[in-house]
């Protein structure tokens, strides 16, 4: 039986949210390199805009929250089980309100006190009898002091969350029990003994009450400026020596200099308690922070945290829209499949009511859909709709759409003309057919690929050639493909052969309806969008009446 981790970081795809070096790790670190791994390749993520697509849905409290809401859209899942099972927990928090009132008010009060690990972890304390904040600038992580203040507050962040993850109401969901329950184990970790306190440094080691040994003459470690012994014992000296020479002094006259060595110990004990706060900064605090950066199960607690905020921030979103939201069926196949209703893009269908939805139906039958239609008809509106409502239903987002049903994507292919970046000594044919090339042989049945026009930079009967037995291939291969093209002759040579669904852009007398229908355009009314851009052949005429001498 297969039993799925929270989330794909603590499952090894990926390590937890919690940096391990000098500075807190960022809400966009994990998006994707220039290397093929994963479900989405660097240019893919930039062509469907997962960035705004991020910063359309993101609605998470917490920072971990937001950077685990941000890895599952850059880093998805391929597992439908765990896709399935956000989707339980999302269905219960929508039948159980009280569930969701109090997860809100949980992360609500983790996400005020956040910061404070941040400061402890990543925080470069100066030193000082002040104890303040990082100066002017908010981002700064320098502190005056010597991180007493950043230790209790960071600890007691750690220490609140697990106490209060048993105040919730139990949930039914297995996600939402095994995120409870990550939380949970980790408070009868070491790392949270030792956050909790005390601690005993020993032979260079940190000790818990539970780890030092009973008679051993440790003392604990107290994160305060103030030390109760130091002081005592400075006074308690000072008040003895003074008990055995007070005779000899008062012989000499000096029965009062006692009261004055008195009033000199002050400067000298705030001397000495500075010396032992510099000393707990650099052989306690700093060293048990390092031992709190490296816990993996600290960072799996935190990323627990993080897919709490999450399931609530997926929704919020669903909750905003301001159109039908699905949660789509998840289906397990050896091929990809993406069926959907009333599909509406996510960031331009965001709170649109004039908003035109399209039906999305990539199956067996139509494994091949070939888009058709002029310019600013709604071909790439649809293309990126494709692969966003693809994205957010396998990380078990809602979708807009009125119902849905899909495979998990292994991979997730886009690609665009992009003349910018040329390879040196190679033109636009050659950049783009490296590309595809690239996507071709990186793909399975189980992608999901775009292709945003094919074989431009060449002539016609080439590209006619290089298209055809480059669809022919996607199509063998069983991988859902989309394509947009001008060309219908290519879509009559597919057509031959039994390849495709086609669609086209609908045009009614005011111009593009944004509907795809079924057919194929044979039209490009470029003469409507020169028009409508005042480099008609009328404009380029008049344009030449007017400098003709």
């Amino acid at each position: 039986m297969h039993t799925p981790t929270p989330a794909p970081a603590a499952s090894g795809e990926h390590p937890p949210i919690l940096a391990r070096g000098d500075r807190p790790a960022g809400i966009r670190d994990t998006r994707p390199g220039e290397g093929r791994e994963g479900v989405l390749d660097a240019r893919t993520f930039d062509a469907i805009e997962v960035d705004a697509l991020f910063d359309s849905c993101n609605h998470a409290a917490t920072h971990v929250g937001q950077a685990v809401l941000y890895r599952s859209l850059a880093r998805p899942s391929t597992d439908p089980v765990l896709a399935r099972e956000k989707q339980e927990a999302l269905r219960e928090l929508e039948s159980e309100p009280g569930l969701q009132e109090a997860l809100q008010n949980f992360i609500k009060t983790m996400a005020g006190q956040e910061h404070a690990l941040h400061q402890l972890l990543y925080g470069t304390f100066t030193g000082g009898l002040a104890v303040d904040g990082g100066g002017n600038d908010r981002n700064s992580m320098e502190f005056s002091g010597y991180g007493y203040h950043q230790y209790v507050d960071g600890t007691g962040f750690v220490i609140d969350m697990v106490e209060s993850i048993d105040t919730l109401p139990p949930p039914r969901s297995t996600y939402l029990q095994r995120l409870f329950g990550v939380i949970r184990d980790f408070g009868a970790s070491r790392i949270y003994s030792l956050m909790r306190g005390p601690v005993y440094p020993l032979e260079g080691k940190f000790r818990t009450r539970e780890e030092k040994p009973r008679y051993s003459p440790a003392l604990r470690f107290t994160p305060s400026l103030v030390k109760p012994l130091p002081v005592v014992a400075t006074f308690a000296a000072l008040g003895a020596a003074l008990f055995f020479f007070q005779d000899m002094l008062a012989s000499f006259g000096l029965a009062r200099l006692g009261y004055g060595l008195f009033v000199l110990a002050i400067p000298v004990l705030a001397v000495l308690l500075i010396a032992i706060a510099a000393s707990d900064r650099d052989t306690v605090i700093y060293p048990l922070r390092k031992l709190f950066r490296q816990s993996p199960e600290l960072g799996r607690a935190l990323d627990a945290l993080g897919m709490l905020d999450e399931l609530l921030s997926f929704r919020r979103y669903a909750q905003g829209f301001g159109g039908p939201m699905t949660l789509p069926e998840i289906v397990e196949h050896t091929r990809h499949l993406l069926i959907a209703a009333e599909a509406r893009n996510p960031l331009l269908g965001h709170a649109n009511p004039d908003y035109v939805p399209n039906d999305i139906r990539l199956d067996d039958a139509g494994r091949v859909l070939v888009i058709t239609g002029p310019n600013s008809g709604g071909k790439t509106a649809y293309c990126k709709t494709v692969a966003q409502l693809q994205l957010l239903g396998q990380v078990g987002c809602y979708m807009p759409a009125a119902t849905a049903r899909l495979v998990p994507a292994e991979h997730i292919f886009y690609q665009v003309p992009d003349p910018g970046k040329l390879d040196e000594g190679m033109g636009r044919f050659g950049h783009e057919l490296k590309r595809t090339r690239e996507i071709f042989f990186n793909s399975t049945a189980r992608s999901l690929v775009v292709l945003d026009e094919l074989s431009e930079g060449t002539t016609f009967e080439e590209k006619m050639e290089l298209s055809e037995y480059v669809l022919t291939g996607f199509h063998q291969l069983g991988a859902s493909t989309l394509l947009v093209t001008h060309n219908h002759e290519l879509c009559e040579r597919l057509q031959g052969k039994g390849i495709g669904r086609y669609l086209q852009g609908e045009f009614g007398r005011g111009g593009p309806t944004h509907r795809l229908v079924p057919g194929i355009s044979r039209v490009s009314h470029a003469d409507r969008v020169a028009a409508a851009l005042g480099f008609s052949k009328e404009d380029v005429e008049k344009h030449l009446a007017t400098r003709t001498p």
